[in-house]
């Protein structure tokens, strides 16, 4: 019987980059991830430690085109591990001191920050409608309907920070960009 562990440890979008390091470093300890989930849920198998490359790439697009997409990962190497909200984990064995990567230039890079902020965006329209809707509860239960707006104004303050966070990773990659075409 496989052995298995949960951890829990909190990543925001834009640190995908840490995320993918403690990943890593999981793996080198013997932690093999198995799935990941929204609320910071992550599982690992217990096996031998490795070298392992995780890597995180947003997709949301197509979801005919999506076995075209997978199948782009696994000819390069890449497994892919677990997905949620959009969110796929891919890994592979690094093998000597060359660390592989799913994007070689930044302009792929970029363009995985944009698919989010797109995804973002488009829900930012529902949280104003929630947030304007009058109260159809009257009488006792009418303060629950206002915790629940206070409720959605915090989250809507946390996904607007989201927002700009990832439009400085994007504006960062951008600048990082030019100052390579200019070279």
């Amino acid at each position: 019987m496989t052995q298995t562990i949960t951890k829990y440890k909190w990543f925001w979008a834009w640190n995908d980059d840490k995320e993918e390091a403690w990943l890593e470093e999981m793996a080198s300890q013997g932690f093999h991830l198995i799935s990941a989930n929204f609320i910071a849920n992550y599982t690992f198998e217990v096996g031998e430690p490795k070298k392992m490359v995780y890597r995180l790439d947003f997709y949301f697009d197509d979801r005919k085109k999506y076995q075209e997409y997978i199948q782009l990962f696994a000819d390069a190497g890449w497994e892919l591990v677990s997905e949620f909200g959009g969110w796929q984990y891919f890994r592979t064995e690094q093998v000597g001191s060359t660390i592989p990567e799913i994007y070689t230039d930044k302009d792929s890079k970029l363009v995985k920050y944009q698919r989010l902020m797109l995804y973002l965006t488009i829900f930012l329209p529902i949280f104003f409608m929630m947030l304007n809707i009058n109260s159809p509860f009257t009488g006792p239960f009418g303060w629950l309907y206002n915790g629940v707006r206070i409720f959605m104004g915090l989250f809507f303050f946390v996904y607007a920070y989201a927002m700009v966070k990832l439009l400085q990773r994007i504006n960062t990659l951008k600048k990082g960009n030019s100052q390579t075409k200019k070279h």
